[in-house]
């Protein structure tokens, strides 16, 4: 029953947004729009909160970065071995390994977070958005560029396009922006710091109606086996090597995560994959294929997420 309580209200808020857009209560590009007021407002806002009401030093915690970082890269390996036996071109194999290592952390990883680990959510979100914008998500768009025809950057022109991209989200500004008032230990006047704490408060329930939301009427054509495989890796593969990347810590000198980070690690690696994942695929054509992926990952969280629960907690 803990286990459901933290469980049901994040699959209830998503079935929420499903049944409103299926409805016609409200339409898809409505759910964009909310997408959008979260990606650009509400999460900036709860990063830099869940950064600048902290010490700087309470911030950054070295083995949660390593262990992410280790663990995204080596499913991206294994991942790209892996697909490059089952996929029939690069594409296919770009989006794959795309699907199986970037996590929805902001739209249902911190809501899960937040029922889970309410004293740590937002700093364990600020920790995975470090590592995702910077390390995991930009390896992936850069897969996906090189398996496209034509002419391509260069590896150096595309991490230089990644980094500009990056330095430009609302995300990681506010992140940023939480971290220099954390460093400096510059007040935040009474006002503004319940404006922030407002718009953050926003972000939770509002992302797992988009996620819901978005779910109507995605474009399910593609090979079913296939994306079965992705969402195999995502829910499976990835916290498998985030567990593993945690093995490593002693031999790098890194001192062990306290029980709640450990276990915040683990379920944020096992979250599905980003919601804008078919938009990114749809580049290649293959939109219909990081549909279904994306529909059978975040069916089947439910199960995986709610053992992980029972094991870690």
């Amino acid at each position: 029953m803990s286990i459901l309580t933290i469980i049901f209200p994040i699959y209830a808020a998503i079935a929420i947004g499903y049944i409103v857009v299926r409805k016609g209560w409200f339409s898809p590009a409505d759910m964009r729009s909310f997408g959008k007021y979260v990606m650009n407002i509400a999460l900036p806002a709860l990063l830099f909160n869940a950064v600048a009401s902290r010490d700087i030093a309470d911030v950054f915690h070295p083995g949660y970065l390593a262990s992410y970082t280790i663990g995204g890269l080596a499913t991206i390996a294994v991942a790209f071995v892996w697909f490059s036996v089952t996929a029939r071109d690069k594409s296919r194999r770009a989006v794959a390994v795309l699907g199986s290592t970037c996590p929805n952390s902001g739209f249902i990883g911190y809501p899960l977070m937040l029922l889970t680990f309410p004293e740590i959510a937002g700093m364990v979100l600020a920790l995975n958005f470090l590592v995702e914008l910077v390390v995991l998500i930009p390896i992936g768009l850069m897969l996906m560029d090189s398996a496209r025809d034509g002419d391509h950057d260069t590896v150096l022109q595309q991490v230089v396009s990644n980094l500009a991209s990056v330095l430009r989200r609302p995300m990681f500004i506010g992140l940023m922006l939480g971290l220099v008032v954390s460093a400096f230990g510059v007040p935040i006047p009474g006002a503004l710091d319940h404006l922030v704490r407002i718009v953050a408060a926003s972000a939770s329930a509002l992302s797992l109606i988009v996620i819901g939301g978005s779910l109507v009427d995605l474009p399910l054509k593609g090979n079913r086996l296939f994306a079965a495989q992705i969402t195999a890796a995502k829910l499976l593969l990835h916290p498998t090597m985030v567990f593993l990347a945690v093995l490593v810590l002693p031999l790098l000198g890194l001192a062990p995560m306290s029980h709640d980070l450990f276990a915040a690690l683990i379920l944020s690696a096992a979250i599905s994959m980003f919601g804008v994942y078919p938009v990114l695929a749809q580049e290649s054509g293959l939109e219909g294929l990081a549909s279904i992926a994306m529909l059978m990952a975040t069916s089947a969280a439910f199960f995986t997420l709610s053992g992980l629960l029972l094991l870690l907690t």
